[in-house]
């Protein structure tokens, strides 16, 4: 995504271990996860730009993180089904001078009602088990996603818009 914007980026995978603690609050259980990455990432890239971000699902006070296996995906896109949940992406940015950014994202996404069989065809067609909600905004086109109110990039897991705003002020 970062790519297509333009900007060289590596991709490193950091091996934080990712919290999933239901006392805290979206946006507070995103940054968490975020900084945890962020810091294991900067102390090997001191002299980079460390973007690291961290993507919840809520609903009514549950989370709904990433799937276990297939019938567990299947349970968490039933429950979405119909309704409108909430994606909160927190985001860190370690910049080589020392300089920190943090935020969070929030946006709101509404599913179509979906039946069974439409539920199983969908997970087939992904792999959801690495997908925070069991589902995937990109390349979507309506088939499970209603309406997105809010940043569409956010609720593919990366607010490119306030990403470009951080980058572009501390250049």
């Amino acid at each position: 995504m970062l790519e297509e914007a333009g900007y060289l980026v590596e991709c490193i995978i950091s091996g934080a271990e990712e919290i999933e603690d239901h006392s805290f609050a979206p946006a507070d259980l995103a940054l968490e996860n975020a900084t945890r990455k962020a810091r294991i990432v900067a102390k090997d890239s001191p002299a980079h730009v460390v973007i690291a971000a961290d993507t919840v699902v809520w609903k009514n006070g549950r989370f709904f993180g990433k799937p276990s296996d297939l019938d567990d995906a299947f349970r968490m896109l039933k429950e979405l089904a119909g309704h409108t949940h909430e994606v909160v992406t927190g985001v860190v940015i370690y910049f080589p001078d020392g300089g920190t950014a943090i935020f969070s994202e929030s946006s709101l996404v509404t599913f179509h009602a979906l039946d069974d069989g439409e539920i199983r065809s969908y997970l087939e067609s992904i792999h959801p088990l690495d997908k925070a909600g069991a589902y995937a905004a990109q390349g979507d086109n309506g088939r499970i996603i209603k309406n997105i109110q809010g940043s569409v990039t956010n609720v593919i897991g990366l607010p490119l818009e306030r990403i470009r705003e951080v980058l572009e002020q501390q250049a």
